[in-house]
């Protein structure tokens, strides 16, 4: 199919898409991490998940699992810390991936968090650093927002930093939010708390950003032609690629000419 026609089934499908998800919003979970620079790690070395965030899109409850939580459970002092961050980080993620285990069947909405740098692999992969074995989450079931968005909205939707720029552009408080710099910098002065809030923060970013696209009213950069693409251009590309439908147009201008020309003698 040609292209004008492929954007405006995916619109289609995407719109489709969100309308499922909140149809179905009691069984979605948002989720966003926050994790180490994953830039300059001149070892080699997966950078250690710092804190998780999950929160039902209907309900809005939300539960976290932290680093410095579990530090604070176990009786470690902040000073002490920083001398066990592997067993901590296991711990953390043994609680993260019995959550998973509870919760397999669900939908998962991120945002971005779909490969080894950053998203569910990287999680899974530092699970198994730490001699764990990752619950898996089918891919059936993992919803990438930003991904989302572009095929409503279309590519040029909003300015990069896309997340930041759409809580510029919906008027959305950036309390308590870092990006991903600002969480990796957070974690290296040892500010856990102010790490936490940030990623609990992301997810009720994320609820509210779905939510508003889902009643059509999130703000965005997007022109109608942007949105809904050229239907007239995709009708044609339609006709000339389905030789069913490009029949019937023939047929139905053959059958208009003869009228036409029977018209044409009769008078």
């Amino acid at each position: 199919m040609g292209q004008a026609w492929n954007k405006v089934q995916k619109h289609r499908q995407a719109k489709g898409k969100l309308a499922e998800l909140m149809s179905k919003a009691d069984d979605v979970i948002v989720i966003h991490y926050s994790c180490e620079s994953f830039y300059d790690r001149l070892d080699g070395s997966s950078p250690r998940i710092t804190s998780i965030a999950v929160r039902n899109l209907e309900s809005g409850q939300t539960t976290s699992f932290s680093i410095h939580q579990v530090a604070e459970r176990k009786g470690f002092s902040a000073i002490a810390l920083e001398q066990h961050y592997d067993d901590l980080e296991k711990l953390m993620l043994d609680e993260f991936y019995n959550y998973v285990r509870h919760h397999a069947s669900h939908i998962w909405l991120h945002w971005n968090m779909r490969d080894i740098n950053y998203g569910f692999p990287a999680i899974a992969h530092r699970y198994k650093v730490l001699k764990g074995e990752p619950e898996e989450i089918s891919e059936s079931k993992l919803v990438d927002l930003s991904r989302l968005l572009i095929a409503i909205y279309g590519i040029i939707y909003i300015q990069h930093p896309r997340l930041n720029s759409l809580l510029e552009n919906n008027s959305i408080t950036y309390r308590d939010f870092l990006d991903g710099k600002g969480e990796a910098d957070a974690f290296i002065k040892k500010q856990y708390v102010k790490l936490h809030q940030s990623t609990l923060r992301k997810v009720d970013v994320l609820a509210n950003i779905v939510e508003r696209a889902a009643n059509d009213s999130l703000k965005t950069n997007s022109s109608s032609k942007d949105i809904y693409g050229n239907y007239i251009i995709a009708l044609i590309e339609l006709i000339k690629e389905n030789p069913v439908i490009s029949g019937m147009v023939g047929l139905i201008s053959f059958v208009s000419a003869v009228i036409g020309i029977i018209t044409i003698f009769i008078k």
